[in-house]
């Protein structure tokens, strides 16, 4: 055993003596001017430094982008709730821009005419629809009473038919027991307008030699005692004859019902024809014959009772000849 032990220390110190020959051996050794030990541990300490820095790049890079897909993620948050308030804040302007249009509508009407009138704005609309009618919020404290006719700018709305004292029902005119004098702008020939409980009018009792065409505006005729005349209703959208008379005129709103904010009422009732043609012609009217009621002629028919608003079976006076033509063949 202590023969190999001298032989293994033997061993061992020959190739240690080997190794440290060769390493002095190298020193000397050069190759292209620089020597082979310095060359030989150069390139494997290069190979040990490129993989460290390889290792520890990858390390930091991983952490990196960890914490930078967490600020990303922060501000993808950030980013989506800002996002979901602008897009609630855009709403809320166009709401706004919306009813400032409204408004802005309801004021130019206001100023353009005469009448004295009075804001209101929509809270509810009927509930059945076989009952075309809507809620504004001004009533009696408000000065607002029945038969008050209700307008927007783009034409008649309704008449009030329930004030209360902070709020009041409004028939629209497209209500099946509404009912409003009207004549067409071009002809100035005379009619009912009439509602048919949908989105759509009729013109009724309209003489038979008057020319109607689709598109002709018909407007209001200030007859009945609750509408002011020369307001919008819609606009004629199909006609039909029969045997020369007319059997169907369908008139198109002016007013888009379904979209209303706010109106106006007119306070004051509106003048009466008598006296909007003594405004015109200067003429003066004998005040015996306008105070008492003129019975229609016999060409011209009578409006039932369920169809004309009750104020228009007041005593107002009857329109000029040259308004109201009689209805031949009716």
């Amino acid at each position: 055993m202590a023969v190999l032990d001298i032989r293994q220390r033997t061993g061992w110190l020959f190739a240690i003596f080997t190794v440290a020959h060769l390493v002095l051996i190298s020193t000397q050794v050069k190759t292209r001017g620089v020597p082979l030990f310095e060359s030989v541990t150069f390139g494997a300490f290069a190979e040990v430094q490129r993989g460290t820095t390889s290792a520890v790049g990858r390390v930091r890079d991983t952490w990196q982008n960890y914490f930078a897909l967490q600020q990303i993620r922060r501000e993808n948050e950030d980013l989506t709730h800002e996002v979901a308030q602008l897009r609630i804040k855009l709403q809320t302007e166009r709401a706004v821009a919306e009813r400032s249009r409204t408004l802005e509508g309801l004021l130019e009407l206001r100023s353009q005419t005469a009448l004295t009138t009075t804001g209101a704005g929509v809270i509810g609309g009927a509930a059945n629809p076989e009952f075309r009618t809507m809620t504004i919020d001004k009533g009696a404290r408000d000065g607002l009473k029945g038969d008050m006719a209700v307008i927007a700018p783009e034409g008649v709305v309704g008449r009030i038919i329930l004030p209360t004292s902070r709020a009041s029902k409004v028939q629209l005119l497209i209500d099946r027991n509404a009912a409003a004098g009207a004549l067409i702008e071009r002809t100035r020939a005379q009619g009912v307008v009439r509602g048919l409980g949908t989105s759509r009018l009729q013109l009724e009792y309209l003489p038979s030699s008057t020319e109607v065409k689709v598109g002709d505006r018909v407007v209001t005729a200030g007859i009945d005692g609750i509408y002011p005349k020369g307001f919008v209703i819609g606009y004629v959208e199909s006609v039909q004859r029969s045997g020369g008379e007319y059997s169907d005129i369908v008139i198109k709103p002016a007013v888009d019902f379904s979209s209303l904010e706010a109106v106006l009422v007119v306070l004051t009732p509106p003048p009466t024809v008598a006296e909007t043609d003594q405004a015109v012609t200067g003429v003066e009217k004998d005040a015996g014959a306008s105070a008492a009621p003129v019975a229609p002629r016999s060409g011209t028919p009578a409006v039932s009772k369920p169809r004309v608003p009750p104020v228009a079976e007041t005593t107002a006076p009857a329109a000029p000849a040259s308004d109201v033509e009689p209805s031949e063949g009716r």
